[in-house]
């Protein structure tokens, strides 16, 4: 009985495992997916680009929920940080493993897929005013943050949550991507940027999907 129970995976080592998988499928479907639609000269468009992830973030939502309240994004996490739900030591193990399974996921974009639209980051859309992309990035984050935190104070990760979650991700990308790229997630624009060499943009996504997040936690917190 002790050799089995000491063979038991820790909560961290479960939480570790759980947001590897999750985020490496997330930014698998997010960024495979604009690679595929580059690959195919657009045709399939931005309703298979902003499907995608919704698929893969719900799947996602609905495996590993219950084990580590399915963040797969360090501005999620941040958040979560800030309402209380996880705690300061609880940090790195989330960020290492989101970076992580994005890093995997986009190797295996690089091998299996090719490495057309820069391995699928995200790009801006600078014909409009950078405050008005820089907004609208901590916009969608936002959205998304909100929806996040509704589900888990409201029936949890259950039910419809995955659905609300990703569908929450599409409808920004679907809407807003033409304008800030819609990220709404660190990781899933460091990894294709890093790989890519374009990392020209990472300085939007690493600010105002954490001011976006944030601010919707700050709000919340009180109610935690």
């Amino acid at each position: 009985m002790q050799k089995a129970s000491s063979k038991k995976l820790t909560s961290n080592q479960r939480i570790f495992l759980a947001e590897l998988a999750g985020t490496f499928v997330v930014v698998l479907f997010a960024t495979g997916s604009v690679v595929i639609d580059a690959k195919m000269g657009g045709v399939l468009g931005l309703p298979f680009v902003a499907f995608a992830p919704f698929a893969g973030v719900a799947m996602m939502v609905y495996a590993f929920g219950r084990v580590s309240m399915a963040h797969f994004n360090p501005a999620v996490t941040v958040g979560f940080l800030i309402t209380g739900h996880i705690n300061k030591r609880q940090l790195p193990v989330y960020f290492g493993a989101e970076i992580g399974g994005a890093l995997l996921a986009s190797l295996v974009v690089l091998f299996a897929i090719g490495n057309e639209a820069n391995l699928g980051a995200n790009a801006p859309n600078y014909s409009f005013p950078i405050p008005l992309i820089f907004g609208v990035e901590v916009l969608v984050t936002a959205f998304l943050m909100a929806v996040i935190i509704a589900v888990v104070y409201t029936k949890g990760l259950k039910g419809f949550s995955g659905i609300a979650i990703g569908g929450m991700v599409g409808l920004d990308i679907f809407f807003f991507s033409f304008i800030s790229g819609a990220s709404m997630n660190p990781a899933r624009s460091l990894a294709p940027a890093l790989f890519s060499g374009a990392i020209g943009d990472l300085w939007l996504y690493w600010s105002a999907t954490f001011a976006g997040s944030s601010i919707v936690a700050l709000l919340c917190r009180k109610k935690s």
